[in-house]
């Protein structure tokens, strides 16, 4: 009660309700934004790890058992390894395209018809055309799927032809000859990054070996797992079906110095956020200090009337925490709720300032992503309470330890 009524005090009875405001409000928003900042950052790597892990796949096979006959068995063995969904041939080459735009660079990816239907990364976000006539009919070999990115670049929608120019085509008696062909669009895709949807061509696998030169090879097994994060456990599983010639690697052996800059720069950054958390709840300490010199009569006349060093304590303890606990749930609810609408915020703010605010060419993704991490919400909440309680210790100490013979002195 009393702790209420010090806290609820007009300044001419010696309250401090302008400076508990601030500390409420520096609180409420350093919580708010370590929790926006770090769940940003959770969904960004998630979003990565999903669409990269998707497209890309989770563990690779290379060596000799990628040549020759001895590929058909392998791909079946790996197949069987329990975990593994899905176990995909793929040849890769650079060539240039030409479209009634422009003439750019551009990836071809070689992947059969059923590998593709089965990626749902791929199959489930064509944008324009169709999977129909992909690797399928007499003419099946001549239809591709494009980015979207790049048809948008190119000029070309689906139905229209696209050429395409090999630098590694077949052999001849003075070497390699480029080699050029149109190919029918059979439709555009986008799997939300723009490094991917900007670059690639997926082309049925025989005929992209056929038009890179390359014919009974492939440059590895990409295979997809339940769980992304099991690839290292299940490496060596998958090795032994792949056989001895094999050479195998995961995702993270790949990117490695990737994902490694990701995790520090999330440790770095919950770091520094928490900081200001602290920082922002030792102004506590300066609101409280004013109260416990402007109730210096106050605490002396509590004194004389009985009440304890413990009880005084408790009561400035009341005081501040009681600033920190409203802060930091204040804090929670607006750091959740801006998470939840965040990508309903980014529309709002690109509708009246008529600016992208998330740059797909910048940051790969076209939406600001955001993954609320409870057992992080948790943890930041603790901090907060925790820095709150510390801050308000010292001053309530000092209330207690207050003669009251010294502070009625000179009353």
């Amino acid at each position: 009660m009393v702790a209420g009524r010090y806290l609820r005090a007009k300044r001419s009875q010696g309250g401090v309700a302008l400076i508990s405001i601030i500390s409420f409000i520096g609180i409420l928003l350093a919580v708010a934004v370590l929790i926006i900042v770090m769940s940003v950052m959770n969904g960004f790597r998630s979003e990565l790890l999903g669409r990269i892990l998707g497209f890309q796949g989770h563990v690779f096979v290379a060596g000799g058992v990628v040549d020759g006959p001895a590929l058909g068995p392998a791909v079946q063995r790996i197949r069987a390894v329990p975990g593994v969904v899905q176990a995909t041939p793929v040849i890769q080459g650079q060539v240039l395209a030409m479209g009634p735009n422009q003439v750019t660079g551009a990836v071809i990816r070689g992947v059969s018809a059923a590998d593709v239907a089965a990626s749902p990364i791929i199959a489930r976000n064509i944008t324009h055309g169709s999977l129909k006539g992909y690797g399928e009919g007499e003419d099946g070999g001549d239809r591709v799927l494009v980015g979207d990115r790049l048809a948008e670049t190119l000029g070309v929608h689906a139905g229209d032809p696209l050429t395409l120019i090999s630098p590694s085509g077949a052999a001849t008696a003075f070497g390699g000859s480029p080699v050029q062909k149109t190919f029918i669009v059979a439709g555009t895709f986008t799997v939300g990054m723009s490094q991917y949807d900007q670059a690639y061509i997926y082309m049925p696998l025989a005929t992209a070996q056929l038009f890179l030169g390359r014919e009974g090879s492939i440059d590895e097994i990409e295979i997809k797992l339940k769980n992304p994060d099991e690839a290292e456990r299940l490496k060596g599983r998958i090795a032994r079906a792949a056989g001895p010639t094999a050479l195998v690697t995961d995702w993270t052996q790949r990117d490695t110095s990737f994902w490694g800059a990701l995790k520090v720069e999330r440790n770095v950054m919950r770091l520094i956020l928490m900081l200001l958390v602290a920082i922002a709840a030792l102004n506590i300490i300066s609101g409280l200090v004013m109260l416990v010199k402007n109730k210096g009569r106050d605490i002396a006349i509590l004194r004389t009337m009985g009440a304890g060093q413990g009880a005084i304590l408790r009561i400035f303890f009341m005081a501040g925490a009681s600033i920190g606990a409203l802060g930091t749930f204040a804090g929670l609810l607006l750091g959740t709720l801006f998470c939840i609408y965040i990508q309903e915020i980014q529309t709002f703010v690109e509708a009246v300032t008529g600016q992208a605010v998330f740059s797909s060419d910048v940051y790969f993704l076209s939406h600001i992503p955001a993954k609320v991490d409870w057992s992080e919400v948790a943890l930041i909440t603790f901090w907060a309470l925790a820095m709150s309680f510390v801050a308000t210790l010292p001053p309530a100490w000092r209330a207690s330890r207050l003669d009251p013979v010294e502070a009625l002195r000179y009353e």
